[in-house]
């Protein structure tokens, strides 16, 4: 039963595994590590929307004959269909190589090694998954792998360092302490993925979803991102728990790995680079697929995972991040300003536009929108504006 539910994960895993990556691991060992347990309420938040958002995805899947993109394309013509695709494509690979570095330093730290080899073995690596004869069925499995040792571990951690249950609930109380305001965005930012949601509607159709089996399908998509929060969770918890106390700031990730002491004593910073490579070895796959996936069909190259076109533009997302992290060993500050760039202009564009396909009365039929989707829509809509105001006054007034 556990092993069939597990397999049946699929489109939602894959969806949160491009969500949570070394960033958001990053993000939430600080938030832990410095606040406590005060800022759990924003993991909250930003699960209920990316669920919210997500399921758009995956209703518009079910519902329409013709891929996302194409539906842009037929509504507003080929300019919103443009900007939608190479929006995404320069999003994902603007932030490939975070990815890319991260997976590299996980092998690197705990192998030992020159940074540069990993990288480069990790990029061949990527790129030869998309040339067995099943692609999605390779993904769905490195996927799951990945998350179920970033599961089983920070779980582990709780049972036996068990967490003060009455500073969690307050933790859910909204409440932002005095100079987390940075942190808290970065951290919505880095869970509320419009571009994840957006890829839904595409892995739902791979899988070959119908109307009829709409149940199956949003308790699939549904269920990956719950994980992911609960993963999410559970490392701020653990961090709030264990170096809260000790006065740890988390600047390294051997900082983030004494979170595991309790489990695994010596072997804790292994342990967690063996987290820290899963988080950022599947983000890399599912941020390449994205950006390559979306630009083919923007360009009208098709969609399917499994042609040439689109393993080409995939494996051009993993050679950029491979080139830009071997250049520069980091993801440099002028690459994060571009896709930050980026973002200001496309993303709440890619939002909004989602959010009125959902509204659609004659794409979506019976699966449009209903008034809570709506209402925690248009939250999300006002969100991704805040973050791309936050992110021009940092791009052009400071």
């Amino acid at each position: 039963m556990i092993i069939r539910w597990i397999k049946s994960l699929g489109p939602g895993l894959i969806t949160a595994a491009l969500v949570f990556g070394p960033g958001s691991l990053t993000i939430t060992s600080k938030l832990g590590a410095v606040y406590g347990y005060q800022l759990l309420w924003v993991i909250l938040l930003a699960v209920v929307l990316m669920l919210t958002f997500t399921g758009m995805g995956a209703r518009i899947g079910l519902a329409a004959e013709s891929s996302l993109i194409s539906l842009f394309r037929d509504k507003w013509g080929n300019s919103a269909a443009w900007i939608a695709g190479f929006g995404l494509f320069f999003v994902t690979a603007s932030f490939q190589a975070g990815n890319t570095v991260g997976a590299g330093l996980a092998l690197s730290e705990s192998l030992g090694g020159s940074n540069a080899l990993w990288i480069t073995c990790i990029s061949l690596l990527a790129i030869s998954l998309l040339f067995f004869r099943s692609f999605y069925k390779v993904l769905e499995k490195v996927m799951i792998l990945m998350v179920a040792v970033m599961l089983v571990s920070f779980l582990l951690t709780l049972v036996l360092a068990p967490p003060d249950f009455t500073e969690v609930i307050k933790g859910l109380v909204p409440v932002i302490p005095k100079g987390s305001f940075v942190l808290v965005i970065a951290l919505v930012a880095s869970s509320f993925s419009i571009a994840g949601a957006f890829y839904q509607s595409y892995l739902v159709q791979e899988k070959g979803w119908r109307v009829s089996q709409k149940k199956e399908a949003l308790t699939e998509s549904f269920t990956g991102i719950l994980v992911l929060g609960i993963i999410s969770s559970m490392i701020l918890l653990s961090a709030a728990t264990i170096l809260y106390p000790q006065g740890v700031k988390v600047s390294s990730a051997g900082d983030m790995g004494l979170a595991l002491a309790p489990v695994y004593g010596q072997f804790a910073f292994m342990v967690f680079m063996v987290g820290l490579f899963g988080a950022s070895f599947s983000s890399l796959l599912g941020n390449a697929s994205i950006g390559g996936t979306l630009l083919a069909d923007a360009l009208s190259l098709g969609r399917d995972l499994n042609s040439l076109p689109v393993k080409i533009l995939i494996s051009l997302v993993i050679v950029i991040g491979a080139a830009v992290a071997l250049v520069f060993g980091r993801l440099p500050l002028e690459l994060i300003v571009f896709a930050q760039g980026i973002t200001i202009f496309a993303v709440p564009f890619i939002g909004f536009g989602l959010f009125l396909m959902a509204n659609d009365g004659k794409i979506m039929g019976k699966l449009k929108n209903k008034l809570p989707a709506n209402i925690i829509g248009a939250v999300g809509l006002l969100v991704l504006l805040a973050l791309a105001i936050s992110n021009a006054v940092n791009l052009f007034f400071n």
